[in-house]
């Protein structure tokens, strides 16, 4: 005769129920005792030789250091960024795939293309903030203005006919003028180019009455009087440059535009994971090498704890919809 299963308890039950959570909560810790045990993979949504793979490549060399195991950085360009952070949200959250977000793909590319691959708010776990740079607001040096206020004054009477050089529809350089448009009620001719290069060339001959150029950028050739600087977009005055205002100083009240870039894993990381990588990431940014590294190319390390990024990208994200939205600005 067939035996009745036994049943059990409820204080039985309630045993094996805690039992299993323990043994889950076991699981999930313990990869982080011997964490990490292998290379780590460092995806740049772009390509071998740009500003981001500098900053990941400078970054990869102190966190291999400091993890003792090498942190591979791999070069996903394409898309305007969308392939290599859709492999990020596609990766395994164990630790061992993190990933460079920036201004472009978490702040404008959701609205510039409409629909991307990916989303913002669920599938990254943010580490953090890692870069932050700013632009430079230049013109041609035969354009009769000294000042942003002179520049304003010159557009409205001329309203259409200054021509403003960027390196693409929906790139920082083309959406700082879009909100300085935006805010000055001005209205300016958008001459875009496939390279920042290509578009500063242009400036610097005077074919371009102006531009917002990266100051890293373009910050060498302001000594040579082909173009005029007027002011900087970011919150604060440049330490290379301490006698440009910023734009807002300069009049443009809540004028504000920084690039910036920072770590991220894919969602579903083990928060101790996060930890121990926010952690690891601040520690890197203390590094005197690293904050001369991001200093060469016109940047600095931020830092900070993973909610702060998040709800940093959040409110980029919502800031730069609304510019992109209002310029009308679409993707290539």
């Amino acid at each position: 005769m067939t035996s009745l299963p036994e049943r059990r308890s409820p204080p039985a039950i309630a045993a094996c129920r805690l039992a299993a959570l323990l043994l889950c909560a076991a699981a999930a810790v313990a990869p982080a005792a011997d964490y990490p045990s292998r290379p780590l993979r460092l995806i740049v949504p772009s390509a071998a030789g740009g500003g981001a793979d500098f900053l990941m490549r400078s970054l990869a060399i102190e966190l291999g250091t400091q993890l003792g195991q090498p942190v591979v950085t791999d070069n996903r360009a394409g898309g305007g960024g969308l392939i290599g952070m859709e492999l990020l949200a596609r990766a395994t959250p164990d630790g061992y795939t993190l990933g460079y977000g920036s201004t472009s793909t978490l702040a404008i590319a959701p609205t510039l293309y409409g629909k991307v691959p990916y989303s913002v708010e669920r599938d990254f776990q943010p580490l953090a903030r890692f870069n932050a740079s700013q632009n430079v607001l230049v013109v041609r040096s035969t354009l009769p203005v000294a000042s942003v206020r002179e520049l304003i004054e010159y557009a409205r009477k001329n309203p259409g006919k200054l021509s403003y050089a960027s390196s693409g529809s929906g790139t920082t350089v083309h959406l700082s003028a879009e909100l300085f448009q935006q805010l000055t009620g001005t209205k300016l001719l958008h001459v875009p180019y496939k390279s920042s290069a290509q578009a500063t060339a242009d400036v610097l001959g005077g074919q371009v009455d102006l531009m917002f150029d990266n100051l890293s950028g373009i910050g060498p050739q302001l000594k040579t009087g082909k173009v005029r600087a007027l002011g900087v977009t970011g919150p604060a005055r440049s330490a290379a440059f301490p006698d440009l205002p910023t734009i807002a100083e300069a009049g443009v009240a809540k004028y504000e535009v920084t690039t910036w870039g920072g770590l991220l894993a894919p969602a579903g990381l083990p928060k101790t994971m996060v930890a121990r990588l926010n952690a690891e990431i601040l520690k890197a940014c203390a590094s005197a090498s690293l904050k001369e590294r991001l200093a060469s190319i016109g940047n600095q390390c931020i830092g900070g704890t993973p909610q702060q990024f998040d709800a940093f990208i959040r409110s980029e994200l919502a800031r730069w919809s609304d510019v992109v939205r209002r310029s009308g600005a679409k993707a290539e």
